[in-house]
C-alpha cells in the first residue's frame, strides 16, 4: 500500500529530527554518549561475530578459532581511544597448560583480554552467554566453556571434563575467580572453582590484573571517554603436591597479590585514580 503524500513528509521531518536530535545528545549528554558508546561497543560485537561465524565453522567447534575472534576483535580499542599497555607477558608458561585468573570490571575486559590472551586459551564463561545470539555461536565454535552457575552438579562435573582436557589437548583456560563483574574498584572475595581446577590438574595459576577503568569508565556515572588501562602478567603459582584442602589458602594468596597490583597499577598514572587511596575503598576482602 502506497503511502499518501503527508506520510512521507512526516517521516522526513522526523528523521531531520533525528539527525538534528543525536549530534546534539551527543556533544551535550554526557548519559547519551554514554549509551550511545555502550550500544555501538555490543553492537559491533555481535556484527563481527556474523562475520566470524562462517570462517569458524571451516574448522567446527576449535579451540584454534579463538585466534580468529581474537584478530577481528583487537580493533576495537582504537575506535573507543583506549590504550592497553601489557606488561609481564614473559611470565606465561611456554609450553605447558595452565589456568589464567584475572579481575573482571565490565564488558570491557574483553579489551585487555584479546590483547594478552595466549595461544590456545579459552575462557569459562556462564551458560547465559551461549544464548547471546551470533556473539553465543562464535564463542561456541571458538571452544568456550560454558557453565551454569546455578546448578552446582553440573559446574562441577564440567570442571573435572576441564581439568581432562587441559592435560590431554594442551589448553589454557581463563577464568573470572569474582563471578561476576564488580564496579567498585576492589575486587570481590574469589571463588574456588579455578584453583580446584588448578589442583585436580596440577598445573599452574598465572594471575592476571587489568587496572581500574575509572579515569575513562564509570557504569554509576555514565561515562565513557578514552583513556588507559595495564594489563600485568603476574610469575605463575605453582599448584604441584597441593590438594583440595590447600585450595582455600591458595585462592586468598593469589587474590591478595592481585589486590596488591591492582592498587599500584591504579593509582600510577596509568590506569584508575586517586579514589582508590580514599579510606575503605578497595579494600582487602579476604
Amino acid at each position: 500500500m502506497d503511502l499518501w503524500p503527508g506520510a512521507w513528509t512526516v517521516l522526513l521531518l522526523l528523521f531531520l529530527l533525528l539527525l538534528f536530535l543525536l549530534p546534539t545528545l551527543w556533544f551535550c549528554s554526557p548519559s547519551a554518549k554514554y549509551f550511545f558508546k555502550m550500544a555501538f561497543y555490543n553492537g559491533w560485537i555481535l556484527f563481527l561475530a556474523v562475520l566470524a561465524i562462517p570462517v569458524c565453522a571451516v574448522r567446527g567447534r576449535n579451540v584454534e578459532n579463538m585466534k580468529i575472534l581474537r584478530l577481528m576483535l583487537l580493533h576495537i580499542k582504537y575506535l573507543y581511544g583506549i590504550r592497553v599497555e601489557v606488561r609481564g607477558a614473559h611470565h606465561f608458561p611456554p609450553s605447558q597448560p595452565y589456568v589464567v585468573v584475572s579481575n573482571h570490571q565490565s564488558s570491557l575486559d574483553l579489551l585487555g583480554m584479546m590483547e594478552v590472551l595466549p595461544g590456545r586459551c579459552v575462557p569459562i564463561a556462564k551458560r547465559e552467554l551461549l544464548w547471546a545470539g551470533s556473539a553465543g555461536l562464535a564463542c561456541w565454535l571458538a571452544g568456550v566453556i560454558f557453565i551454569d552457575r546455578k546448578r552446582t552438579g553440573d559446574a562441577i562435573s564440567v570442571m573435572s571434563e576441564v581439568a581432562q582436557t587441559l592435560l590431554s589437548q594442551d589448553v589454557r583456560v581463563w577464568v573470572f575467580p569474582e563471578g561476576t563483574r564488580n564496579h567498585n574498584g576492589s575486587m570481590l572475595p574469589f571463588k574456588r572453582g579455578a584453583f580446584h581446577l588448578a589442583v585436580q590438574a596440577q598445573v599452574p595459576i598465572v594471575p592476571i590484573v587489568m587496572s581500574s577503568y575509572q579515569d575513562f569508565y564509570c557504569k554509576k556515572e555514565r561515562r565513557f571517554t578514552s583513556g588507559r588501562c595495564q594489563v600485568r602478567v603476574l610469575p605463575p603459582v605453582p599448584t604441584e603436591g597441593l590438594t583440595p584442602d590447600d585450595v582455600p589458602a591458595l585462592a586468598d594468596r593469589v587474590r591478595h597479590s592481585m589486590l596488591t597490583i591492582f592498587r599500584e597499577i591504579s593509582t600510577d598514572g596509568r590506569g584508575g585514580g586517586d579514589y582508590l587511596k580514599k579510606p575503605g575503598v578497595g579494600e582487602a576482602r579476604l
